[in-house]
């Protein structure tokens, strides 16, 4: 499995290699886009919360800071950190709220300084839309439960996983990206599943990794309603199969570092 990871975080453009003890702790700014619905227990963690104990499990502390800027803080400046992530938000990213455009125009600014900048599921949604991607509500309805993506070549070395899965929940997707953007992963449910952007050092992916299977169950009981009963039934089941999401997280911690570019 090791050279699996290996090959999976090269994505085949190269590999900076730092000598161990000489990284300091990185500082990462959260653009936190939505709260998890209020009928979740308490008990569940917010979603900044969730992503910093994704990357420390992947072997990266950080420093974070938070901007809630869904409730109004200002959308953070590339001076601010090492590292930008946008997280998940209930929102669409065409929705006429007072935080989306500052958000888009912030993630512009982050490309052009160079810096990493990371998105999931709304975070991979606003900077396809920030970079002039489409998105739109998605015709096939709801994304839950475990899904699987196929890797583009360019996402992996010859003898790779050709595939990860991990949970989804969703209902918009990117359904055009950007023009110098490059599609690395995706099924036919969401073609454009995992994204790679040449106006910067910015990778996206519309799956979850930092949800664990307890919290995407709690998350799609109280969507149920909602959502087709078949559909429900399938990711229920799903929830018992084995997901990527620690790959996944050691692949955002690895580009984060510029181990991988």
């Amino acid at each position: 499995m090791c050279s699996a990871i290996d090959g999976l975080l090269s994505l085949r453009q190269g590999r900076r290699s730092t000598p161990p003890g000489e990284i300091p702790i990185m500082k990462l700014v959260i653009a936190e886009t939505g709260i998890p619905p209020m009928d979740l227990p308490a008990t569940h963690n917010h979603y900044p919360d969730m992503m910093v104990a994704m990357l420390s499990k992947a072997g990266l502390d950080v420093d974070a800071s938070v901007a809630r800027v869904f409730s109004g803080d200002q959308a953070p400046a590339p001076d601010e950190g090492d590292a930008l992530l946008i997280t998940g938000s209930p929102a669409g990213v065409y929705e006429d709220l007072p935080w989306i455009a500052p958000l888009a125009d912030a993630v512009r600014d982050w490309a052009s300084s160079g810096k990493p900048v990371i998105g999931i599921c709304f975070g991979h949604q606003l900077m396809a839309h920030a970079m002039g991607g489409r998105v739109e509500k998605s015709a096939f309805g709801w994304g839950v439960g475990v899904h699987t993506y196929e890797l583009t070549d360019a996402a992996r070395a010859p003898g790779d996983p050709a595939r990860i899965a991990c949970v989804v929940s969703h209902q918009d997707q990117v359904v055009s990206l950007p023009e110098e953007a490059e599609r690395i992963g995706g099924s036919a449910f969401c073609p454009n599943g995992v994204i790679r952007y040449r106006q910067g050092r910015m990778l996206s992916f519309q799956m979850h990794p930092e949800f664990d299977h307890e919290f995407a169950e709690a998350l799609l009981a109280i969507r149920e309603n909602i959502i087709p009963a078949e559909r429900v039934a399938l990711a229920r089941a799903g929830f018992s199969h084995h997901t990527d999401r620690a790959l996944m997280g050691k692949w955002i911690a690895a580009f984060l570092k510029g181990e991988v570019e």
